[in-house]
């Protein structure tokens, strides 16, 4: 049998015999770390766009304030960025110089004109009506709406809360800017408006040929509301409503008749581009 001091040599002469492990290869080990770290990276990177592609998609719909709680558009969008391919082009570029983080303008000249259709839908309010602050408080939101042919067309929209007496509603303008592919025929345009439908009655107001929604379909966001495309393209859409369960005792009626609502729609106040 073996004894320990016996071991101990049998030990030595054993990694005496063995080969020394080649020098180490400093760049190869650097170069394996910097490709591994290159596709950590890439991974995280498609994980994250993969995750926000999926966010765009369910929650673009309700990204906007409004009346019930979000914008809708007044068609789809076409061309430009969308959640499917948000690589299509870039954002629209913000007063930064840099592409806006999504479709709503959020500063500059496009944010400024939709303060600017707040504050010609207030001035438009008829007397004997306040503008409550709460639980809705006016509001208004540029947005990029599609690239045709070049050219950026943008959406304005503001809404406006109002009260008289025990009754409550909302009178909304939204101005899409020229360029846009909105229908040309006054009635088909205005059930556009948010997809909604309804019964149109085509009017004339100083020449100008507005499709006036007076009672709409299924879908009843709105009570009612006018449409109008001006000679250069621009659209505009005035919509009014009252709120579900104000009270209408004592015959008030929605803030304007359907004439004013067709002239509201041709009104050069709230002509945009």
């Amino acid at each position: 049998m073996m004894d320990g001091q016996q071991l101990r040599e049998a030990l030595r002469d054993e990694m005496t015999n063995l080969n020394s492990p080649p020098p180490l290869d400093t760049q190869a080990v650097l170069g394996t770390a910097r490709r591994a770290r290159t596709r950590r990276r890439t991974i995280r990177a498609c994980v994250g766009s993969a995750a926000a592609v999926v966010a765009v998609a369910f929650f673009g719909t309700f990204a906007s304030p409004g009346v019930g709680g979000g914008w809708s558009p007044a068609a789809p969008l076409i061309g430009g960025p969308s959640s499917d391919d948000d690589t299509a082009s870039p954002w629209p570029t913000g007063p930064d110089g840099l592409p806006q983080e999504d479709r709503t303008a959020k500063a500059g000249t496009r944010y400024d004109r939709g303060a600017e259709l707040l504050d010609q839908l207030r001035a438009v309010v008829p007397a004997g009506y306040t503008v409550p602050q709460a639980p809705e408080a006016p509001s208004h939101q540029a947005q990029y709406e599609q690239t045709v042919n070049g050219v950026d067309v943008w959406s304005y929209t503001s809404s406006v809360p109002l009260a008289k007496g025990e009754w409550t509603g909302t009178v909304l303008v939204e101005v899409h800017t020229a360029g846009n592919q909105l229908a040309t025929d006054p009635c088909a345009l205005a059930r556009q408006f948010w997809g909604m439908q309804g019964n149109c009655e085509p009017m004339t107001v100083a020449g100008a040929h507005v499709g006036v929604v007076v009672g709409p379909g299924g879908d009843d966001r709105f009570d009612q509301w006018a449409a109008y495309r001006h000679p250069d393209g621009v659209v505009v859409f005035v919509a009014q409503a009252m709120n579900r369960g104000s009270n209408q005792q004592g015959g008030i009626e929605l803030p304007f008749s359907e004439a004013e609502l067709a002239a509201l729609a041709v009104d050069d106040r709230f002509h945009l581009e």
